[in-house]
C-alpha cells in the first residue's frame, strides 16, 4: 500500500433534483441535501486513495464531520475536493471542500480505515 498525505480527487457535478433535500428525505426544499454533499465528498476520497492501495484492499468510512455552509440549486455546478492529510496506520484522514463557483459550500474531514475486503466481508456473513 502506498498512501501518502496529499493525494487528492477533484471532479464537478451538476445539482440534479434527485440530488436534493426533497427527494433524499433530509428536508424539504428543491437544494443540493447534505447527506448528498457527505456522500460526494466519501467518493472523493475513494477516488482519491484507489491507485494507492494494495490488491484485495479497500477502505471503509468510519467518521466524518461536515459544515454545510451554503444551499446549491438544482442546476448548480458543484466541485468537489477531497486530500488525503493524514496517515496513521491503517487510518487515513481527508480534508474535503465544496464549492459552488468560487464560494464555498461545505468543508469537512472524513476518516477512513484500509480493510482486507474479503474479511471485511466475511465478518458481515457471520
Amino acid at each position: 500500500m502506498t498512501l501518502v498525505p496529499g493525494m487528492h480527487a477533484r471532479f464537478v457535478i451538476t445539482v440534479e433534483r434527485a440530488d436534493t433535500a426533497l427527494q433524499v428525505g433530509s428536508g424539504d426544499v428543491p437544494v443540493l441535501a447534505t447527506p448528498r454533499v457527505l456522500a460526494l465528498a466519501e467518493r472523493a476520497t475513494v477516488e482519491a486513495v484507489g491507485g494507492g492501495l494494495n490488491p484485495g484492499e479497500t477502505t471503509v468510512g468510519t467518521r466524518a464531520q461536515l459544515e454545510h455552509l451554503v444551499a446549491s440549486p438544482v442546476g448548480a455546478h458543484v466541485e468537489i475536493t477531497a486530500e488525503l492529510t493524514e496517515v496513521d496506520g491503517r487510518r487515513l484522514l481527508f480534508a474535503f471542500t465544496a464549492r459552488d463557483n468560487e464560494t464555498v459550500i461545505a468543508t469537512g474531514t472524513v476518516e477512513r480505515v484500509v480493510v482486507d475486503r474479503e474479511r471485511f466481508l466475511g465478518r458481515l456473513a457471520r
